[in-house]
Formats: structure tokens, C-alpha cells, sequence
């Protein structure tokens, strides 16, 4: 797809005369002049099970954040049909082929929920027509493709949101603040999990009899298998249809990364944020284990799945996610002188070792007292090792709501392209050392990963 599309020209005689007004603005901020009265045009592009989502909750939005489901696009006939009746719009609102949404001047945001393999492909040519994007999580298949579109994020001062809605939480923002204030003192290592158990086997998601290729294109059965393949892309290997590769994706290393890509990346996104700041940071060396236990159908993702990340900066990340016993570890962020649990706020509990540290770092919300004991001994209370600074947390804009303010009026956004692209690089980093059964070192000067 040529880079300078038809909505790229619509876009330019659009928004010209206001971006004239406001040439003294960066280029990032003029390209997407909106007044807070002005109708936010969306598409969404992938209609299953998750865009659908998007798609249910974007129209019940509608009027709170003046905004309009305008198009939407799949593969599938059955789920196209479905999303064109949820927005409303009529015959022509739903389309087949991506492009059209990008070369459909009235759009002015996508929210992208296709299989992995497609996000970055899309999101990239929709920066280039000139549209902000709402990017599933995770960001991207690969790392090269990550980068790319961390690149075009720069290059085309476009608004970029990655999908890990827990980084919209107050919790991790409360978090960054206090490790920030050195509240626990220097984070060395974290922890946390995301398991489930079911009698059905994870990501066996209801096959629709009947549909396939092979019907005619205007049957509700019809899937363009080829178009959600992408290989004439290369984003993944032509293959005969298989209804278990198209409705079960996540089951599948040639589309995604699997409970890495899918849960982890929910978890370690959010830890970056709260550790290394909203830029994220990019790893040093990670190692993974598990395997398939005891989901042993079709699929080639491991049902059982730990890894771990070591990062410049010195800390590590542990992240545990099992599909076969639901009982994982919480979420916990260990310091020298504290350890940050997210229990009813947060709350920081004191190292004995570096008690007078951790008071005096958190002197405003740690009462010390001393008394005197039937034999004439001064105690002081709480003793060392007993002490909890505990903190109330703001709440926050959800995660859409955030990205129509960054679109609509620059807010930061709560998963930029920086924090969505390092984050990537560490899942697939495990996922290649799962793989390959090897540990993975991070060539920052190159930005490339090598067996150790």
C-alpha cells in the first residue's frame, strides 16, 4: 500500500487551516487538531471476540465522549455482519479489506483487534493515512515489527495507544510515584502471575460449523482465509484452511506468543511502568521455562510458562502463567528497605534490616513512638520489620477513555509505543527461549536478540 494514501490527502485539506493557525506547535501535536466539540470518527478492524468488545462498548460511549462507530472490518462474513448491526450505519459500513478503512477520510482513530500477526502492518499504514490507533495488546508478533512501528509512531507524530488496560489502573501510577520518592529504596525483583484452569483446555474457543473459504462471498459462512493468513505479506506461512488455526489462534506460534503474549504482557507492561517509568525499559537477558503438561491436543503453546527478566538497571521480573491450576502468586515489587504489595491501595511494608531507612523515607505516613517497659527498657513501636506506610490509590480514566484524551487533547498516554515495544521485546524474548531452550540476550546498540 502506497505510503501516501487518499485519506492522507483528505486528512491534509481537513486539517490545514487549523494546523496553519497553530504552526507554532510540534508537528505531533498540529497533524491532529480536534476541538473538544468535534465528533471522533472510529473503525474497527477485527471483529471477533475482542473487537466485538471494543466495537459494544465504543457505541455505548457514544455520546460521553462524542464519538461514532463509523466502519468495521473482518475476515469473517458471520462477524462483519454482526459489528455492522451493532454500529448502526447501514450497507456500507463494513468491509472486507482493511484499506478501505485507512482510505476512508471521515475516520479518524482505529482500534485494531486482528490476530497478532496483523497489528503492526496495520497500525503502521494507518499512522501513514494519516489516523491515530488503538492497538491490541500485544503490540506485535516479532520484534522487528515492534520497532518498526515504534519508529513510525515517531516518524509520523501520530497518537499510538498498545491495549494492556491495567496500565490505565491507578495502582501502577500511585506505584511509580512512591518507588520514585524511594519509598522502598532501590527495586531489586517482582513478582506476579496470571493462571486459569478449565475442564475444556485453554484458548478451545467454539469452532462455527460450515464456515471456511469456500463458501460464496456473500454467505455469512464465508471466511477469506488467504487475506487472514497474510502471506502474500509474509506475516505467516500459506497453509490449507484450518478451522482450528482460525477460531483457536492462541494455540499457535505462527500467530502469536501465546499465554506470553496474551496474559503475561497484561502483567509485565504494568510492572514497567511502576519500576522504569512510562517510557518502559528494554531487557538485559531473559529465561523461560514450562511446556505442555497437560494440554496436549493440537496446539504447540506451552500450557505452563514462567520467565524471567533481568534488566540494566538491576532489578528482575518474574511472571508465571498456567493454564492447568489457577492458583498463581500476587503481585508484589521488592525494595531494600520495603516491599510494595497492592492490597487495598498500596501498602509498603518495612525491611527490618533498613528500618531507619524506610521511616525516614516514609516519615509522613509511619508513626514511631517510643515507651518505657515495666523494667525501666525503652521499646519503640512499631518494632523494626513491623512498620507499613500505606497509601490511597487516585482513580484514572479507563484505558479507551485515556486514548480519546491523548487523541482529542495530548494526554499522556497510559501505554505508549516506547512502553508497548519494550515490553514486547522481553515476552518475546521468553518466547524464543522457551523455544529454543536457550537464554536471550538483548543487544541494545543493535536492538537484537542472540542466544547466550
Amino acid at each position: 500500500m502506497p505510503h501516501e494514501s487518499s485519506s492522507s490527502r483528505r486528512l491534509f485539506l481537513k486539517t490545514s487551516a487549523a494546523a496553519a493557525a497553530a504552526s507554532w506547535l510540534p508537528a505531533s501535536s498540529y497533524a491532529r487538531i480536534m476541538g473538544s466539540n468535534d465528533r471522533l470518527n472510529m473503525a474497527v478492524v477485527g471483529t471477533g471476540g475482542m473487537g466485538t468488545g471494543h466495537t459494544n462498548s465504543l457505541v455505548k460511549r457514544k455520546n460521553d465522549d462524542n464519538l461514532d462507530v463509523i466502519q468495521v472490518c473482518d475476515v469473517y462474513r458471520k462477524r462483519l455482519n454482526n459489528a455492522m448491526n451493532v454500529i448502526g450505519h447501514g450497507d456500507g459500513c463494513g468491509t472486507m479489506r482493511y484499506e478501505q478503512v485507512l482510505d476512508n477520510g471521515d475516520v479518524d482513530a482505529v482500534v485494531i483487534a486482528t490476530p497478532d500477526h496483523w497489528h503492526t502492518k496495520i497500525a503502521i499504514e494507518a499512522m501513514e493515512s494519516g489516523k491515530d490507533v488503538y492497538c491490541e495488546k500485544p503490540l506485535s508478533l516479532t520484534i522487528p515489527q515492534a520497532l518498526e512501528c515504534r519508529d513510525a509512531v515517531k516518524r509520523t507524530g501520530r497518537t499510538l495507544q498498545v491495549g494492556p488496560q491495567r496500565t490505565s489502573l491507578g495502582e501502577y501510577w500511585t506505584a511509580r510515584k512512591l518507588i520514585g520518592e524511594g519509598r522502598i529504596g532501590k527495586p531489586v525483583w517482582s513478582q506476579s502471575s496470571y493462571c486459569r484452569n478449565s475442564r475444556g483446555g485453554q484458548f478451545n474457543w467454539t469452532i462455527d460449523p460450515g464456515a471456511g473459504p469456500g463458501n460464496d462471498p456473500s454467505s455469512a459462512d464465508y471466511v477469506d482465509w488467504d487475506r487472514w493468513l497474510g502471506h502474500e505479506h509474509g506475516l505467516a506461512e500459506k497453509i490449507e484452511w484450518n478451522p482450528d488455526h482460525f477460531f483457536r489462534f492462541r494455540k499457535y506460534f505462527a500467530y502469536n506468543g501465546g499465554v506470553a503474549t496474551d496474559l503475561l504482557y497484561h502483567k509485565l507492561a504494568p510492572f514497567l511502568l511502576a519500576i522504569s517509568g512510562h517510557e518502559g525499559e528494554y531487557p538485559r537477558r531473559v529465561v523461560a521455562s514450562g511446556g505442555r503438561y497437560l494440554e496436549k491436543d493440537e496446539r504447540d503453546i506451552p500450557d505452563s510458562f514462567m520467565m524471567m527478566v533481568d534488566y540494566p538497571s538491576e532489578h528482575t521480573v518474574v511472571l508465571v502463567s498456567v493454564m492447568t491450576n489457577d492458583l498463581g502468586v500476587p503481585d508484589i515489587i521488592r525494595g531494600q528497605y520495603g516491599t510494595m504489595k497492592f492490597e487495598n491501595g498500596i501498602a509498603l511494608h518495612e525491611q527490618a534490616a533498613w528500618a531507619d531507612e524506610f521511616r525516614k523515607a516514609n516519615s509522613d505516613t509511619v508513626t514511631v513512638t517510643t515507651e518505657t517497659d515495666d523494667d525501666g527498657k525503652q521499646i519503640t513501636k512499631p518494632a523494626n520489620g513491623r512498620a507499613v506506610s500505606r497509601h490511597d490509590v487516585q482513580g484514572r480514566r479507563d484505558h479507551m477513555g485515556n486514548f480519546l484524551d491523548a487523541v482529542r487533547n495530548g494526554d499522556r498516554l497510559s501505554c505508549n509505543v516506547d512502553l508497548g515495544a519494550s515490553t514486547m521485546v522481553a515476552i518475546k524474548m521468553a518466547v524464543e527461549s522457551y523455544r529454543q531452550d536457550k537464554v536471550m540476550l538483548w543487544d541494545a546498540e543493535t536492538e537484537t536478540m542472540r542466544p547466550a
